[in-house]
């Protein structure tokens, strides 16, 4: 959630330049945006409500012609915003950056700061005035308090550690081109360039100029000034070294190229992911898999679409490896607390590795003694650095809100490891090799074509179910979650046993039910659930390898057995993003939500 991207260095124009960053993180999720950059000793301050993808400079109130923009200094300062709303309404005054009375100290903020409410009791006796309804003013504030005292720096420390919650702050000042950036649980990520340096929220903001980062590491402060970049250790007060780190993400794959969004171009990777996924360093996979099957007791957690990817691996841990283990969401990992100890080991799905809900699960896992495993994209994210063991799936950068390589790579991963720890390493292996070079049929115009026809029949209608049994009940939760992301329509994901038991008094006539079906155990006892449905009128579309007299319109999928929950999803990415594109929803960013969930 939120963006921030800030820049100093030579390039002149810099406020335009942070404003271009912030547009490549739009699919964070935000409702307004702004900018402050410095021209001489003034801080200039634009904010807007709205989509900053749609905001030219020319033309506008903030138009070069009228305002010079970071061009009377040698050294370019400006930081940037977009913003997601939690502590006040979305309008101008709430929007970020934030700033002191008489705009000596300007800063933009991701996380939360809770204990806002007691800071700003005691700073408005200090006699200092708010504006917004913010709790992100209140960290100028208090930066500014400290700085009556102290440097600019120094100010900036002894303000966080009165801050309680999670945070990533890039803050500057009138008296010089000074930044600094500091967090705790909210990822912030520096470009280096030559004598220039980049503050993001993600590596895409500054990938057009450069791919050497640095992570900023919690309870770290980053001071930058003239050219020059020192970091320090928040608590024990002491300057820290840094590892600068290249990285293989190239600006190409983070745009859109010939495609109209990026979830469908997302979809189309899959192959190409998928291959990244599975031909890495199999001594990664099979060590975290000798430390599972040693483990007392296996936990499994991620919120959202990633939660799903770690239902399924439920299942495949028990069918393939013979392991008994527990899947709880992040947001519900607290009620186990009591289980957890030193034989205990977590494992955590994770596309971003930042996801607030998870990384609160695995601190409360990491104070058990408990070891932990992440499966993430972002292989120097909060909770890889947290982490006793990292498996990256490699799907490159994933822009669209709504995931879908990175999930089927996550499948990838946890069915590697599933295999793995049964001794068949490379049984698993070429399983998920022969399921790849089947995903071709799949990521092509022609199955589109023939998607796009049940797209067009059901796009008005109000409510649909997913059903599915053993490992692709999971798969029916999630293809619910992609449904609602992007078509807003009611969707909901169940056991196809279930149905008799409730659900199935829902049914009408004409009412859309998405049938998983793979050649497993589950395959007779699905397909009964589903003439059970249409006798009472419902529409059934298969998801399957083969046709059935129960099917009203089927979809086929490639039969590959164990790897049958990676195959069965992708045709219903396809669905969820032509629904979204037919209902005329941005596919990419959907309302209300944000492809990084860092906030609680």
């Amino acid at each position: 959630m939120c963006g921030i991207f800030a820049y100093t260095g030579k390039k002149k124009n810099s406020a335009k330049l942070v404003i271009e960053g912030l547009k490549r993180l739009e699919y964070r999720g935000y409702d307004s945006w702004g900018i402050a950059y410095k021209s001489g000793k003034d801080i200039h301050i634009h904010k807007e409500v709205g989509k900053i993808g749609e905001f030219k400079i020319e033309g506008s109130k903030f138009d070069p012609s009228n305002i010079a923009i970071g061009e009377t200094q040698d050294t370019q300062v400006a930081i940037g915003h977009s913003r997601w709303a939690t502590h006040g309404g979305v309008n101008e005054k709430n929007a970020h950056p934030h700033f002191t009375e008489d705009k000596d100290i300007v800063l933009v903020h991701n996380g939360i700061l809770e204990n806002y409410k007691e800071l700003k009791t005691y700073l408005q006796k200090r006699g200092h005035k708010f504006i917004s309804k913010t709790d992100t003013e209140v960290i100028a504030h208090l930066i500014e308090e400290h700085a009556q005292n102290h440097n600019f720096e120094e100010a900036a420390r002894l303000a966080m550690q009165e801050m309680e919650g999670r945070y990533a702050i890039v803050v500057i000042n009138k008296q010089n081109n000074q930044i600094v950036a500091a967090r705790k649980g909210s990822p912030l990520i520096i470009g280096v360039g030559e004598k220039e340096f980049y503050i993001a929220s993600d590596i895409p903001a500054f990938l057009p100029y450069t791919n050497k980062v640095i992570y900023l590491d919690d309870y770290q402060i980053a001071n930058i000034n003239e050219g020059k970049i020192k970091f320090y250790d928040t608590q024990k007060r002491e300057e820290v070294e840094k590892r600068i780190i290249e990285i293989d993400w190239d600006e190409e794959s983070a745009e859109k190229g010939e495609f109209p969004h990026f979830m469908i171009k997302e979809i189309m990777e899959q192959k190409d992911s998928l291959s990244r996924a599975i031909n890495q360093d199999p001594s990664i996979i099979e060590k975290v898999a000798k430390e599972i099957r040693s483990a007392g007791s296996i936990y499994l957690t991620g919120c959202g679409t990633a939660g799903k990817v770690a239902m399924v691996a439920q299942y495949l841990f028990g069918e393939v490896s013979k392991l008994q283990s527990h899947f709880y969401f992040g947001s519900e990992f607290l009620s186990q607390a009591g289980f957890l100890n030193k034989k205990s080991i977590v494992i955590a799905i994770s596309q971003s590795g930042e996801t607030a809900d998870t990384m609160e699960a695995l601190e409360m896992a990491k104070e058990k003694g408990a070891k932990i495993v992440s499966i993430v994209n972002v292989e120097n994210s909060s909770m890889a650095r947290i982490s006793d063991f990292v498996i990256p799936i490699k799907a490159g950068p994933e822009k669209a809100v709504a995931s879908t390589k990175a999930t089927s790579s996550q499948l990838a991963i946890l069915t590697l490891l599933a295999y793995a720890m049964d001794g068949g390493i490379i049984i698993g292996k070429q399983l998920l090799i022969n399921t790849t070079s089947q995903i071709n049929d799949m990521v092509n115009p022609r199955y589109e074509d023939h998607i796009m026809k049940i797209a067009k029949k059901i796009k008005d209608i109000e409510s649909m179910y997913i059903i599915g049994r053993g490992k692709n009940y999971p798969i029916a939760l999630e293809s619910a979650i992609k449904l609602q992301e992007v078509s807003y329509i009611h969707a909901e994901g169940f056991a196809g046993g279930e149905l008799k038991h409730g659900p199935i008094a829902l049914i009408s006539q004409g009412t859309p039910v998405i049938a998983l079906v793979s050649n497993d155990q589950h395959k007779k006892d699905i397909l009964s659930n589903s003439i059970e449905i249409k006798s009472r009128g419902g529409f059934i579309i298969g998801i399957a390898p083969e046709n059935d007299e129960a099917f009203d319109f089927w979809i086929r999928v490639p039969d590959t057995g164990e790897t049958s929950p990676i195959v069965n999803i992708i045709p219903v990415q396809i669905l969820a993003y032509q629904l979204a594109v037919l209902r005329k929803n941005n596919p990419d960013m959907p309302r209300n939500l944000a492809k990084s969930v860092t906030v609680k």
